[in-house]
């Protein structure tokens, strides 16, 4: 950590105290952690929605049927950078000029953008696999 030193004068007595002065610095992000349940192509209900919003919305004209990017990128390397933040800023301001559009109108998206973003978080982390999912046995 970097500091200064500030010197103090009294005028009561002649002394001379150095403090440090210490900035702030930022630290990395913590890995969030995303909830998500899955067994083998079985997922929770909530994540189960999430992929049901991708085929419904048809994500995969652009990024692929197995999130691996065709004319928008890869969303298995994406999901590895971004956090589900910036995951929201993308998906309801959209990136107009690379093509991405913006899906804050739709009904859908507004309902289901968490469960969408478990769903791809756990594509991205390797957990779900690619293809058709099932409703775990528990609907939970």
């Amino acid at each position: 950590m970097k500091g200064r030193s500030i010197l103090l004068l009294t005028t009561m007595t002649v002394a001379v105290v150095a403090l440090p002065v210490v900035y702030a610095q930022s630290k990395p992000a913590m890995a969030e952690q995303v909830a998500y349940k899955v067994e083998g192509n079985a997922v929770d209900k909530k994540t189960f929605d999430g992929w049901h919003t991708w085929r419904a919305l048809d994500c995969e004209r652009c990024h692929g049927a197995q999130q691996q990017g065709m004319v928008g990128p890869s969303l298995i390397d994406a999901l590895k950078q971004i956090d589900k933040n910036e995951f929201h800023r993308t998906v309801f301001g959209g990136r107009v000029a690379k093509g991405m559009p913006d899906f804050s109108s739709s009904e859908r998206m507004q309902k289901n953008w968490e469960n969408l973003y478990a769903y791809l978080k756990g594509r991205s982390d390797g957990k779900i696999p690619p293809g058709d999912l099932k409703l775990l046995d528990d609907g939970k």
